[in-house]
């Protein structure tokens, strides 16, 4: 019983060799190898084989080593293209594929654009700077990407998703001003205040001038308790950020409102409404620090020089403001008129005789 057995599998060993090359004797063999312009294997490619002739195409994908293989593809012209993430970056035209051949055809990114620059008589040298340049665009066009989702995640209030991409951006090239101010934004968005602030010092570091940079680490500052620092980093931000000064000088002032320095904060709101005189809520919140230094005389309160009008050019410029009643209840409070021509009917010109 045993010999029967091993009979049967002997003899179907021997049909199984006997078979392969009697298939093998009409079709050929294709392998290969790509690579990229690093000379680093392309991991997941398609190689398209296809024949004009018949029309027949095949489809094969790299491995990890970036090899492709085929058996059985029939006689013919063909034309090989590698393809990635659905563009062709490669190609061999009118390449024979003969009867019991094994084809070899090598994709390398590399060795095509050393020919190709060589053809173009531009030397090695020269070859060398411009795969630099294409690595770093490559390099920077990846950032924009990460930037533009970290963006969007840090808008949907995902703020740790957003840290999580920053940071991963800040490893691969730490020399970018711009991901080190969105990780501070995103970090302040997330209450990560120490954080935020070791971001933007280091924003600073690449790009000083930036008062986007100086405010965003006031900000943090501010939240952190750290007022003097807040207020001079506002006062850096507005030197190299004119056009947003008010702002900056605004924001000093608050947070100096906040923490009880009245004077400080006057000055600050006046350097906002120098800049920026028509800002409403800077004359509101000066009137609101000036009523912090109003004294009593009797049964009446007396608010120091400006008051009045402070709350007056609030109501001017905000008639109907979120802040219009309060202001309102202060002029009363010190027994100060509405001194404003809104809402009041203009005489009409006199007719001349």
């Amino acid at each position: 019983m045993k010999k029967h057995i091993s009979l049967v599998i002997l003899l179907a060993f021997v049909v199984g060799m006997c078979a392969a090359p009697v298939w093998a004797q009409f079709t050929g063999t294709v392998k290969g190898v790509a690579k990229d312009d690093s000379g680093k294997p392309i991991e997941g490619a398609t190689v398209e084989i296809f024949s004009p002739e018949t029309g027949k195409k095949v489809t094969l994908k790299t491995n990890a080593k970036g090899e492709y293989f085929s058996i059985g593809v029939p006689p013919g012209t063909y034309k090989f293209s590698l393809i990635k993430d659905g563009k062709v970056i490669d190609f061999f035209d009118k390449v024979p594929v003969q009867v019991g051949e094994e084809r070899e055809i090598d994709f390398d990114l590399a060795k095509e654009r050393a020919q190709a620059a060589q053809q173009a008589g531009i030397t090695p040298e020269q070859q060398k700077k411009i795969a630099e340049v294409q690595k770093q665009n490559e390099t920077i066009k990846g950032l924009n990407a990460q930037l533009a989702q970290a963006r969007q995640l840090e808008a949907a209030g995902n703020y740790d998703q957003s840290i999580a991409i920053l940071q991963q951006a800040a490893q691969t090239d730490p020399n970018q001003d711009v991901i080190w101010g969105s990780l501070g934004q995103s970090q302040l968005g997330a209450k990560k205040y120490p954080e935020a602030i070791e971001s933007y010092q280091k924003a600073i570091a690449i790009k000083p001038t930036s008062g986007i940079y100086h405010a965003g680490l006031a900000d943090a500052y501010a939240r952190s308790g750290q007022t003097d620092k807040a207020v001079q980093e506002w006062a850096t931000a507005a030197q190299n950020d004119s056009p947003n000064a008010g702002s900056y000088y605004f924001n000093e002032g608050a947070v100096l409102t906040n923490t009880g320095k009245v004077d400080e904060a006057i000055a600050a709101f006046d350097k906002a409404l120098q800049v920026d005189p028509t800002r409403a809520d800077a004359y509101y919140w000066k009137g609101v620090d000036l009523m912090g230094k109003a004294t009593t005389k009797g049964d009446k309160m007396v608010a120091p020089e400006g008051t009045a009008e402070a709350f007056n050019k609030y109501l001017e410029l905000a008639p109907t403001g979120k802040y219009a009643d309060p202001a309102k209840q202060m002029l009363a409070t010190i027994g100060a008129p509405v001194e404003t021509t809104y809402g009041k009917t203009k005489a009409a010109p006199k007719k001349k005789p």
